[in-house]
Protein backbone atom coordinates (compact mmCIF):
# COMPACT_ATOMS: atom_id res chain seq x y z
CA UNK A 1 0.00 0.00 0.00
CA UNK A 2 1.16 3.36 -0.79
CA UNK A 3 2.11 5.28 2.43
CA UNK A 4 2.29 9.34 2.20
CA UNK A 5 2.84 11.67 4.89
CA UNK A 6 0.98 10.22 7.30
CA UNK A 7 2.36 6.58 7.03
CA UNK A 8 -0.92 5.91 5.12
CA UNK A 9 -2.21 5.56 1.43
CA UNK A 10 -3.15 9.46 0.42
CA UNK A 11 -5.71 10.15 -1.72
CA UNK A 12 -5.97 13.81 -3.84
CA UNK A 13 -8.98 15.67 -5.06
CA UNK A 14 -7.30 18.65 -7.60
CA UNK A 15 -9.76 20.80 -9.10
CA UNK A 16 -8.80 23.06 -12.24
CA UNK A 17 -9.95 26.04 -13.39
CA UNK A 18 -8.53 28.66 -16.40
CA UNK A 19 -6.15 28.40 -18.99
CA UNK A 20 -3.35 25.93 -20.81
CA UNK A 21 -0.91 27.19 -17.71
CA UNK A 22 -2.98 26.32 -14.67
CA UNK A 23 -3.35 22.43 -16.62
CA UNK A 24 0.36 22.43 -16.31
CA UNK A 25 0.68 23.62 -13.26
CA UNK A 26 -2.06 20.96 -11.81
CA UNK A 27 0.23 18.59 -13.69
CA UNK A 28 3.75 19.61 -11.84
CA UNK A 29 1.32 19.29 -8.50
CA UNK A 30 0.33 15.61 -9.21
CA UNK A 31 3.98 14.79 -10.54
CA UNK A 32 4.81 15.91 -7.00
CA UNK A 33 2.39 14.38 -5.31
CA UNK A 34 3.01 10.94 -6.84
CA UNK A 35 6.39 10.98 -5.38
CA UNK A 36 4.81 11.82 -1.82
CA UNK A 37 2.77 8.51 -2.76
CA UNK A 38 -0.54 9.98 -3.07
CA UNK A 39 -3.30 8.99 -5.71
CA UNK A 40 -6.00 11.00 -7.25
CA UNK A 41 -9.67 10.70 -6.44
CA UNK A 42 -12.50 11.99 -8.50
CA UNK A 43 -14.81 12.52 -5.15
CA UNK A 44 -13.29 15.41 -2.77
CA UNK A 45 -15.21 13.43 0.03
CA UNK A 46 -12.52 10.86 0.36
CA UNK A 47 -9.65 12.73 0.13
CA UNK A 48 -6.72 13.68 2.58
CA UNK A 49 -5.93 16.55 0.56
CA UNK A 50 -7.76 18.81 -1.77
CA UNK A 51 -6.50 21.28 -4.27
CA UNK A 52 -8.39 24.06 -5.61
CA UNK A 53 -5.86 25.34 -9.09
CA UNK A 54 -7.66 28.88 -9.43
CA UNK A 55 -8.57 31.31 -12.37
CA UNK A 56 -8.68 35.33 -11.49
CA UNK A 57 -9.95 36.03 -15.63
CA UNK A 58 -13.20 35.92 -14.82
CA UNK A 59 -16.24 37.57 -13.47
CA UNK A 60 -16.75 36.80 -9.73
CA UNK A 61 -13.65 34.61 -9.85
CA UNK A 62 -13.42 34.78 -6.07
CA UNK A 63 -16.37 34.92 -5.03
CA UNK A 64 -16.55 31.23 -6.92
CA UNK A 65 -13.28 30.36 -4.87
CA UNK A 66 -15.44 30.76 -1.51
CA UNK A 67 -18.23 29.11 -2.54
CA UNK A 68 -16.50 25.86 -3.51
CA UNK A 69 -14.59 26.25 -0.23
CA UNK A 70 -17.78 26.18 2.11
CA UNK A 71 -18.61 22.95 0.62
CA UNK A 72 -15.18 21.69 2.09
CA UNK A 73 -15.72 23.13 5.22
CA UNK A 74 -17.94 20.29 6.70
CA UNK A 75 -15.48 17.51 5.03
CA UNK A 76 -12.58 19.34 7.15
CA UNK A 77 -15.09 19.12 10.02
CA UNK A 78 -15.39 15.26 9.58
CA UNK A 79 -11.86 14.42 8.73
CA UNK A 80 -10.00 16.84 10.82
CA UNK A 81 -6.48 15.53 8.81
CA UNK A 82 -7.55 16.97 5.75
CA UNK A 83 -5.50 19.50 3.90
CA UNK A 84 -7.25 21.98 1.97
CA UNK A 85 -5.05 24.03 -0.73
CA UNK A 86 -6.15 27.14 -3.15
CA UNK A 87 -3.48 27.62 -6.14
CA UNK A 88 -3.85 29.68 -8.84
CA UNK A 89 -3.95 33.18 -9.59
CA UNK A 90 -6.92 33.82 -6.97
CA UNK A 91 -4.63 32.41 -4.34
CA UNK A 92 -1.46 34.96 -5.76
CA UNK A 93 -4.52 37.33 -5.59
CA UNK A 94 -6.05 37.17 -2.25
CA UNK A 95 -3.43 35.67 -0.47
CA UNK A 96 -3.84 36.19 3.48
CA UNK A 97 -7.65 37.42 2.80
CA UNK A 98 -8.46 33.68 1.82
CA UNK A 99 -7.60 32.54 5.43
CA UNK A 100 -9.35 34.75 7.35
CA UNK A 101 -12.66 34.19 5.32
CA UNK A 102 -12.01 30.73 5.28
CA UNK A 103 -10.18 29.51 8.05
CA UNK A 104 -10.74 25.87 7.64
CA UNK A 105 -8.46 26.40 4.50
CA UNK A 106 -4.49 25.14 5.36
CA UNK A 107 -2.32 26.30 2.24
CA UNK A 108 -2.50 29.39 -0.26
CA UNK A 109 0.08 29.68 -2.81
CA UNK A 110 0.75 31.35 -6.13
CA UNK A 111 1.75 30.04 -9.75
CA UNK A 112 5.43 30.70 -8.94
CA UNK A 113 5.37 28.19 -6.01
CA UNK A 114 4.35 25.05 -7.67
CA UNK A 115 7.59 23.19 -6.57
CA UNK A 116 7.31 24.07 -3.02
CA UNK A 117 4.36 22.24 -2.71
CA UNK A 118 5.88 19.39 -0.91
CA UNK A 119 7.60 21.52 1.69
CA UNK A 120 4.00 23.50 2.41
CA UNK A 121 2.62 20.21 3.09
CA UNK A 122 4.86 19.28 5.37
CA UNK A 123 4.37 22.62 7.03
CA UNK A 124 0.45 21.97 7.47
CA UNK A 125 0.85 18.62 8.31
CA UNK A 126 2.42 20.28 11.58
CA UNK A 127 -0.46 22.43 11.94
CA UNK A 128 0.89 25.74 10.61
CA UNK A 129 -1.20 27.35 7.97
CA UNK A 130 0.88 28.58 4.87
CA UNK A 131 0.76 31.44 2.23
CA UNK A 132 3.15 31.67 -0.34
CA UNK A 133 2.70 34.30 -2.59
CA UNK A 134 6.37 35.18 -3.67
CA UNK A 135 6.75 35.98 -7.38
CA UNK A 136 10.71 35.55 -8.37
CA UNK A 137 13.08 37.26 -11.08
CA UNK A 138 14.54 33.99 -12.93
CA UNK A 139 13.20 30.73 -12.93
CA UNK A 140 14.85 27.54 -11.85
CA UNK A 141 15.41 24.29 -13.34
CA UNK A 142 13.30 22.83 -10.46
CA UNK A 143 10.96 24.45 -10.77
CA UNK A 144 9.82 23.17 -13.80
CA UNK A 145 12.27 19.49 -13.43
CA UNK A 146 9.25 17.77 -12.32
CA UNK A 147 7.82 14.46 -14.02
CA UNK A 148 4.66 14.72 -15.22
CA UNK A 149 1.58 11.99 -14.31
CA UNK A 150 -1.64 10.85 -16.43
CA UNK A 151 0.33 11.54 -19.95
CA UNK A 152 -0.25 9.39 -23.27
CA UNK A 153 0.58 11.38 -26.30
CA UNK A 154 1.02 14.83 -25.60
CA UNK A 155 2.14 17.45 -23.27
CA UNK A 156 2.23 21.07 -22.45
CA UNK A 157 5.73 22.38 -21.60
CA UNK A 158 5.59 26.21 -20.09
CA UNK A 159 8.74 27.94 -22.11
CA UNK A 160 7.92 31.07 -19.97
CA UNK A 161 5.71 32.80 -17.07
CA UNK A 162 4.07 36.11 -16.58
CA UNK A 163 3.15 39.11 -18.85
CA UNK A 164 4.66 42.59 -19.77
CA UNK A 165 1.73 43.50 -21.76
CA UNK A 166 -0.31 45.02 -19.15
CA UNK A 167 -3.60 45.19 -21.12
CA UNK A 168 -6.01 47.48 -19.58
CA UNK A 169 -8.32 44.96 -18.43
CA UNK A 170 -6.42 42.03 -17.98
CA UNK A 171 -5.09 40.93 -14.05
CA UNK A 172 -2.52 38.22 -15.00
CA UNK A 173 0.41 40.86 -15.23
CA UNK A 174 -0.50 41.13 -11.46
CA UNK A 175 -0.92 37.49 -10.62
CA UNK A 176 1.70 35.93 -12.72
CA UNK A 177 4.41 38.37 -12.76
CA UNK A 178 6.31 40.26 -15.27
CA UNK A 179 7.62 37.97 -18.50
CA UNK A 180 10.72 35.56 -17.36
CA UNK A 181 11.76 32.71 -20.04
CA UNK A 182 13.35 29.52 -18.97
CA UNK A 183 16.55 28.37 -20.66
CA UNK A 184 16.17 26.83 -24.21
CA UNK A 185 18.72 24.19 -23.03
CA UNK A 186 15.87 23.42 -20.08
CA UNK A 187 13.34 23.34 -22.21
CA UNK A 188 14.83 20.88 -24.94
CA UNK A 189 15.80 18.66 -22.23
CA UNK A 190 12.19 18.29 -20.76
CA UNK A 191 10.80 17.69 -23.94
CA UNK A 192 13.45 14.97 -24.86
CA UNK A 193 12.80 13.63 -21.64
CA UNK A 194 8.73 13.77 -22.72
CA UNK A 195 9.39 11.62 -26.15
CA UNK A 196 11.17 8.92 -24.18
CA UNK A 197 8.19 8.24 -22.13
CA UNK A 198 6.11 8.15 -25.43
CA UNK A 199 4.56 11.63 -25.95
CA UNK A 200 4.38 12.45 -29.58
CA UNK A 201 2.87 15.57 -29.51
CA UNK A 202 3.82 18.61 -27.26
CA UNK A 203 1.96 22.40 -27.11
CA UNK A 204 4.58 25.53 -25.87
CA UNK A 205 3.11 27.68 -23.41
CA UNK A 206 3.55 31.44 -22.54
CA UNK A 207 0.96 34.43 -21.96
CA UNK A 208 2.63 35.53 -25.14
CA UNK A 209 5.33 32.79 -26.41
CA UNK A 210 6.31 35.51 -29.20
CA UNK A 211 8.59 37.38 -26.94
CA UNK A 212 10.17 34.88 -25.42
CA UNK A 213 13.81 35.77 -24.49
CA UNK A 214 13.27 39.24 -25.07
CA UNK A 215 12.36 39.96 -21.23
CA UNK A 216 13.68 38.68 -18.27
CA UNK A 217 15.86 35.22 -18.26
CA UNK A 218 15.93 32.79 -21.05
CA UNK A 219 19.22 33.05 -23.19
CA UNK A 220 20.24 34.41 -26.81
CA UNK A 221 17.50 32.94 -28.75
CA UNK A 222 14.50 33.59 -30.14
CA UNK A 223 11.26 32.07 -30.07
CA UNK A 224 11.43 31.24 -33.99
CA UNK A 225 15.02 29.74 -32.60
CA UNK A 226 13.74 27.49 -29.97
CA UNK A 227 10.34 27.01 -32.32
CA UNK A 228 12.63 25.09 -34.97
CA UNK A 229 14.49 23.17 -32.51
CA UNK A 230 11.63 21.91 -30.65
CA UNK A 231 10.16 20.82 -34.25
CA UNK A 232 13.61 18.52 -34.88
CA UNK A 233 13.44 16.70 -31.49
CA UNK A 234 13.63 12.90 -32.84
CA UNK A 235 10.52 11.29 -31.72
CA UNK A 236 7.94 14.01 -32.15
CA UNK A 237 5.20 13.77 -34.57
CA UNK A 238 3.46 17.50 -34.16
CA UNK A 239 4.17 20.84 -32.37
CA UNK A 240 2.00 23.05 -31.02
CA UNK A 241 2.62 26.77 -29.42
CA UNK A 242 -0.28 29.08 -27.63
CA UNK A 243 -0.37 32.37 -27.04
CA UNK A 244 0.20 34.46 -29.79
CA UNK A 245 0.20 38.11 -28.85
CA UNK A 246 -1.00 40.10 -32.72
CA UNK A 247 1.79 42.66 -31.62
CA UNK A 248 4.69 40.48 -31.79
CA UNK A 249 3.81 37.67 -34.42
CA UNK A 250 6.81 37.64 -36.95
CA UNK A 251 6.95 37.00 -40.50
CA UNK A 252 9.77 34.90 -39.64
CA UNK A 253 8.04 32.91 -37.15
CA UNK A 254 5.17 32.81 -39.49
CA UNK A 255 7.36 31.57 -42.27
CA UNK A 256 8.30 28.57 -40.46
CA UNK A 257 4.91 26.82 -40.59
CA UNK A 258 5.79 26.02 -43.87
CA UNK A 259 9.10 24.98 -43.37
CA UNK A 260 8.70 22.56 -40.52
CA UNK A 261 6.59 19.77 -40.94
CA UNK A 262 5.72 18.88 -37.55
CA UNK A 263 4.57 22.13 -36.97
CA UNK A 264 0.96 22.05 -36.96
CA UNK A 265 -1.29 24.01 -38.77
CA UNK A 266 -3.16 26.23 -36.39
CA UNK A 267 -2.72 29.50 -35.05
CA UNK A 268 -4.62 31.19 -32.14
CA UNK A 269 -4.54 34.77 -32.01
CA UNK A 270 -6.35 36.69 -30.08
CA UNK A 271 -7.77 40.07 -31.75
CA UNK A 272 -10.24 41.18 -28.85
CA UNK A 273 -12.10 43.72 -30.46
CA UNK A 274 -12.48 44.80 -34.41
CA UNK A 275 -12.57 48.40 -33.38
CA UNK A 276 -9.34 50.63 -33.23
CA UNK A 277 -10.75 52.63 -30.40
CA UNK A 278 -11.44 50.01 -28.42
CA UNK A 279 -8.33 48.01 -29.04
CA UNK A 280 -6.30 51.60 -28.39
CA UNK A 281 -8.78 51.23 -24.68
CA UNK A 282 -7.68 48.18 -24.25
CA UNK A 283 -4.38 48.81 -24.85
CA UNK A 284 -3.39 46.43 -27.17
CA UNK A 285 -0.63 47.98 -29.40
CA UNK A 286 -1.84 47.27 -33.17
CA UNK A 287 -4.72 48.19 -35.36
CA UNK A 288 -7.33 46.00 -37.40
CA UNK A 289 -5.34 46.75 -40.57
CA UNK A 290 -2.27 45.74 -38.49
CA UNK A 291 -4.09 42.35 -37.66
CA UNK A 292 -5.44 41.99 -40.83
CA UNK A 293 -2.26 41.92 -42.18
CA UNK A 294 -1.07 39.27 -40.47
CA UNK A 295 -4.00 36.95 -40.69
CA UNK A 296 -3.99 37.56 -44.63
CA UNK A 297 -0.03 36.53 -44.53
CA UNK A 298 -0.99 33.03 -43.07
CA UNK A 299 -4.54 32.52 -45.21
CA UNK A 300 -2.03 33.33 -48.70
CA UNK A 301 0.84 31.01 -47.55
CA UNK A 302 -1.51 28.04 -45.73
CA UNK A 303 -4.86 28.22 -47.07
CA UNK A 304 -5.04 25.12 -44.92
CA UNK A 305 -4.49 27.09 -41.76
CA UNK A 306 -6.71 26.83 -38.97
CA UNK A 307 -6.82 30.35 -36.97
CA UNK A 308 -8.82 30.89 -33.81
CA UNK A 309 -8.98 34.15 -31.52
CA UNK A 310 -10.43 35.47 -28.28
CA UNK A 311 -13.04 38.16 -28.12
CA UNK A 312 -14.25 40.66 -25.76
CA UNK A 313 -17.61 42.46 -26.32
CA UNK A 314 -18.93 45.00 -23.70
CA UNK A 315 -15.41 46.55 -23.19
CA UNK A 316 -16.50 50.35 -21.43
CA UNK A 317 -16.49 52.95 -23.92
CA UNK A 318 -17.75 50.11 -26.70
CA UNK A 319 -20.55 52.05 -28.81
CA UNK A 320 -22.91 50.21 -30.87
CA UNK A 321 -20.15 51.25 -33.91
CA UNK A 322 -17.52 49.57 -32.36
CA UNK A 323 -19.68 46.27 -31.61
CA UNK A 324 -20.61 46.24 -35.61
CA UNK A 325 -16.51 46.49 -36.25
CA UNK A 326 -16.32 43.52 -34.48
CA UNK A 327 -19.10 41.45 -36.38
CA UNK A 328 -17.43 42.94 -39.23
CA UNK A 329 -14.05 41.61 -38.58
CA UNK A 330 -15.56 37.89 -37.49
CA UNK A 331 -17.49 38.05 -41.59
CA UNK A 332 -14.14 39.31 -43.09
CA UNK A 333 -11.55 36.45 -41.77
CA UNK A 334 -14.23 33.75 -40.88
CA UNK A 335 -12.12 32.37 -37.65
CA UNK A 336 -12.33 28.30 -37.58
CA UNK A 337 -13.62 29.16 -33.94
CA UNK A 338 -13.74 31.34 -31.10
CA UNK A 339 -13.26 32.00 -27.67
CA UNK A 340 -15.61 34.63 -26.64
CA UNK A 341 -16.18 36.69 -23.59
CA UNK A 342 -18.14 39.57 -22.13
CA UNK A 343 -16.08 42.14 -20.16
CA UNK A 344 -15.96 41.89 -16.72
CA UNK A 345 -13.80 44.78 -14.28
CA UNK A 346 -10.99 43.24 -12.48
CA UNK A 347 -9.89 44.74 -9.54
CA UNK A 348 -6.43 46.64 -9.80
CA UNK A 349 -6.76 47.00 -13.56
CA UNK A 350 -7.15 50.24 -15.35
CA UNK A 351 -10.16 49.38 -17.17
CA UNK A 352 -12.03 48.70 -13.58
CA UNK A 353 -11.75 52.60 -13.87
CA UNK A 354 -12.84 54.01 -17.20
CA UNK A 355 -16.09 55.64 -17.68
CA UNK A 356 -18.80 54.42 -19.37
CA UNK A 357 -19.24 50.56 -18.71
CA UNK A 358 -21.69 48.79 -20.28
CA UNK A 359 -25.00 47.47 -18.73
CA UNK A 360 -24.63 44.05 -18.57
CA UNK A 361 -27.98 43.21 -20.73
CA UNK A 362 -26.30 45.02 -23.37
CA UNK A 363 -23.39 42.90 -22.74
CA UNK A 364 -25.43 39.87 -22.56
CA UNK A 365 -27.01 40.50 -26.08
CA UNK A 366 -24.14 41.59 -27.91
CA UNK A 367 -22.13 38.10 -26.59
CA UNK A 368 -25.22 36.33 -27.68
CA UNK A 369 -25.15 37.74 -31.10
CA UNK A 370 -21.30 36.94 -31.63
CA UNK A 371 -21.82 33.59 -31.00
CA UNK A 372 -24.55 33.05 -33.21
CA UNK A 373 -22.90 34.16 -35.86
CA UNK A 374 -19.72 32.64 -35.23
CA UNK A 375 -21.95 29.49 -34.78
CA UNK A 376 -22.92 30.02 -38.12
CA UNK A 377 -19.36 30.36 -39.37
CA UNK A 378 -17.84 27.71 -37.98
CA UNK A 379 -20.44 25.41 -39.23
CA UNK A 380 -19.75 26.69 -42.68
CA UNK A 381 -15.99 25.56 -42.14
CA UNK A 382 -16.54 22.05 -40.93
CA UNK A 383 -18.54 21.51 -43.55
CA UNK A 384 -16.24 22.27 -46.02
CA UNK A 385 -14.11 19.21 -44.55
CA UNK A 386 -16.29 16.68 -45.89
CA UNK A 387 -14.84 14.52 -48.35
CA UNK A 388 -11.45 15.14 -47.31
CA UNK A 389 -8.95 12.81 -45.92
CA UNK A 390 -7.15 14.06 -42.72
CA UNK A 391 -4.11 12.85 -40.66
CA UNK A 392 -5.42 12.19 -37.26
CA UNK A 393 -3.62 12.14 -33.97
CA UNK A 394 -4.93 9.19 -31.70
CA UNK A 395 -6.20 10.83 -28.37
CA UNK A 396 -8.14 7.86 -26.66
CA UNK A 397 -11.65 6.67 -26.21
CA UNK A 398 -14.27 9.12 -27.71
CA UNK A 399 -16.07 10.96 -25.04
CA UNK A 400 -19.42 10.67 -27.02
CA UNK A 401 -19.22 7.16 -28.17
CA UNK A 402 -16.89 5.08 -25.58
CA UNK A 403 -16.87 1.91 -28.88
CA UNK A 404 -14.92 4.58 -30.80
CA UNK A 405 -12.02 6.39 -30.92
CA UNK A 406 -10.97 9.87 -31.06
CA UNK A 407 -8.04 11.90 -32.39
CA UNK A 408 -7.30 15.83 -33.70
CA UNK A 409 -5.60 16.98 -36.97
CA UNK A 410 -3.00 19.75 -37.22
CA UNK A 411 -6.02 22.26 -36.99
CA UNK A 412 -6.85 21.25 -33.58
CA UNK A 413 -10.11 19.37 -34.99
CA UNK A 414 -11.38 16.81 -32.92
CA UNK A 415 -12.35 14.00 -35.60
CA UNK A 416 -14.08 10.61 -34.02
CA UNK A 417 -14.42 7.54 -36.34
CA UNK A 418 -14.85 3.84 -35.15
CA UNK A 419 -11.86 1.74 -35.18
CA UNK A 420 -11.95 -0.85 -37.92
CA UNK A 421 -11.22 -4.78 -36.83
CA UNK A 422 -7.64 -4.71 -38.52
CA UNK A 423 -6.46 -1.10 -36.70
CA UNK A 424 -3.83 -1.47 -34.31
CA UNK A 425 -3.87 2.33 -32.94
CA UNK A 426 -3.48 3.32 -29.41
CA UNK A 427 -2.95 6.91 -28.40
CA UNK A 428 -0.55 9.31 -30.10
CA UNK A 429 -0.53 6.89 -33.42
CA UNK A 430 -0.99 9.08 -36.52
CA UNK A 431 -3.67 7.58 -38.91
CA UNK A 432 -5.13 8.73 -41.96
CA UNK A 433 -9.31 9.53 -41.97
CA UNK A 434 -11.37 10.27 -44.79
CA UNK A 435 -14.53 12.78 -43.16
CA UNK A 436 -17.94 11.85 -43.42
CA UNK A 437 -19.93 13.97 -40.92
CA UNK A 438 -19.33 17.16 -39.91
CA UNK A 439 -20.71 18.93 -36.55
CA UNK A 440 -20.12 22.16 -35.04
CA UNK A 441 -17.21 20.67 -32.78
CA UNK A 442 -16.22 18.08 -33.73
CA UNK A 443 -16.06 15.57 -36.95
CA UNK A 444 -16.56 12.03 -37.74
CA UNK A 445 -14.93 9.81 -40.23
CA UNK A 446 -13.50 6.72 -41.67
CA UNK A 447 -9.84 4.95 -41.06
CA UNK A 448 -8.37 4.60 -44.50
CA UNK A 449 -4.81 3.98 -43.14
CA UNK A 450 -2.36 4.07 -39.85
CA UNK A 451 1.39 5.09 -39.70
CA UNK A 452 1.79 3.08 -37.01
Amino acid sequence: MAEGLHGREKLVFLETFGCQMNENDSERMLGLLKGLSYTRTKDPSDADLIIINTCSIRDKAEQKVYSILGRFKSLKKERPWLVIVVAGCVAQQEGEKLLKRAPHLDIVFGPHNVHKLKELLLQADSGRKVVVTEQTGEISPEEYGIEPVELEEKAFVSIMRGCNNFCSYCIVPYTRGREVSRKSADILSEIEGLVEKGIKEVTLLGQNVNSYGTGGGGDDMSFPELLRKVCRVEGLSRVRFITSHPKDISDELIRLFGEEPRLCRHVHLPVQSGSDGVLAAMGRGYSVEYYLSKVWLLKKLYPEMAITTDIIVGFPGESEADYEATMSLLRTVRFDNIFSFMYSPRPGTTAAGLPDQIPLEVRSERLQRLQEEQKEITNERMRGLLGRTLDVLVEGESKIDASELSGRTSCNRIVNFPAPVWLQAGPGCLIEVTITEAYQNSLRGEVRAAGC
